[in-house]
């Protein structure tokens, strides 16, 4: 690596941009892709569960992977009464780099890619454990990833209609108001939990409280339901009661973090469950039976952040998107530091061009 290289930075308003620019619905799809090509290759990483600092208002995660030649990390809070301070519930950067030498290739605001990759791993489960021809979901919890669910689970499966409850009516309001010219969907507002259930395909449950909530009974979940449970991710957070676990078939990103964090948190910790690579490599079945109640546990994984910084990257050369930043010291002696150190006081070398990065495969 030449010492002339800079990293590529961006911010928040360079990624919405270029999601803007490809397009929501396409952005899901083409990441939801890199997703499943990362799990295909599950057995090249170095995994391991996220370091969670958590506090009486909420969380801060690290989530670290590499294959070997990448290496990606994600920085990420989980604050659910940030929006009482007009702060978003969830705020996320990553960094992708590059094993051989470490150098840090691209660092990046991650809160939208996450917002992309959690609907994109959602949809990509139930394509595996949704009854065929599920065209109708319900969606309890419309907060900041409400809009990405829908937009997932009508690009990757095909549903139309979406009955939405949320304890807000307003976060219903402008969940439809921000996809009312989607063509091909349909969204009611649903009175109840209840009411949003009748009839559904599929369940999405992606509140935001830090408790141990139970959002769905048993009494609730007809066969054949799929549940896509979204919000219990951490310690002491669940959505799902514990009983509907018991009886229904689960998969999980990556179990050792589930167990913690997870609904089966709920669960001893040797209840059997099913890992999602598993699922997408066919070495085991989404669903058994057209009458079977299936779970995707999910809590999100350092894999799917991974898979989202290699696309981020890709599309942003392919794009132009982003700036080339000297984002760590790469003095032309690396020896000198000092001496680098000295030149930038003394207005530094700033003519230094960006060779074109490496294309990420």
């Amino acid at each position: 690596m030449k010492n002339t290289v800079r990293s590529l930075f961006l911010d928040a308003a360079d990624v919405a941009r270029l999601v803007a620019v490809i397009g929501p619905e396409a952005a899901i799809v083409d990441l939801a892709a890199q997703v499943r090509l990362a799990f295909a290759r599950w057995a090249d990483f170095d995994k391991s569960a996220r370091l969670a600092s958590h506090s009486a208002r909420g969380v801060i995660e690290l989530m670290p992977v590499s294959d070997g030649s990448q290496y990606a990390f994600k920085y990420v809070n989980g604050h659910p009464r940030n929006a009482q301070h007009g702060m978003p519930t969830v705020m996320a950067c990553g960094l992708l780099a590059e094993v051989e030498t470490g150098f840090p290739l691209m660092l990046a605001d991650l809160t939208l890619a996450t917002a992309l990759r959690t609907a994109a791993t959602s949809a990509l489960a139930a394509r595996a454990m949704a009854r065929p021809g599920a065209a109708t979901m319900a969606l309890i919890g419309n907060g900041a990833q409400a809009e990405f669910q829908v937009l997932a689970f009508h690009a990757m499966l095909g549903v139309r209609e979406i009955a939405a409850y949320d304890i807000d009516p307003a976060a219903t309001a402008r969940l439809m108001r921000n996809l009312a010219a989607v063509p091909g969907l349909a969204i009611r507002r649903a009175d109840s939990v209840e009411a949003a259930l009748a009839g559904a395909d599929i369940v999405s449950t992606v509140t935001a409280d830090k408790t141990r909530a139970t959002i769905l009974t048993p009494d609730m979940v007809r066969p054949g339901m799929h549940l896509n449970a979204v919000g219990g991710d951490c310690p002491g957070k669940t959505e799902l009661h514990a009983d509907i676990l018991r009886r229904a078939r689960i998969v999980v990103e990556y179990a050792p973090q589930t167990r913690i964090e997870g609904e089966i948190q709920q669960l001893p910790a040797d209840a059997p469950v099913t890992e999602l690579w598993q699922v997408l490599a066919g070495h085991a079945p989404g669903r058994a039976a057209a009458d079977e109640v299936t779970v995707f546990d999910s809590v999100g994984f350092a894999l799917e952040d991974y898979a989202a910084l290699r696309w981020l990257y890709a599309a942003a050369q392919a794009h132009r998107a982003g700036t080339a930043v000297e984002l760590v010291a790469m003095p032309p002696d690396p020896r000198n530091l000092y001496g680098w150190m000295l030149a930038q006081a003394n207005g530094g070398d700033a003519g230094r061009p960006m060779p074109r990065p490496a294309a990420v495969a």
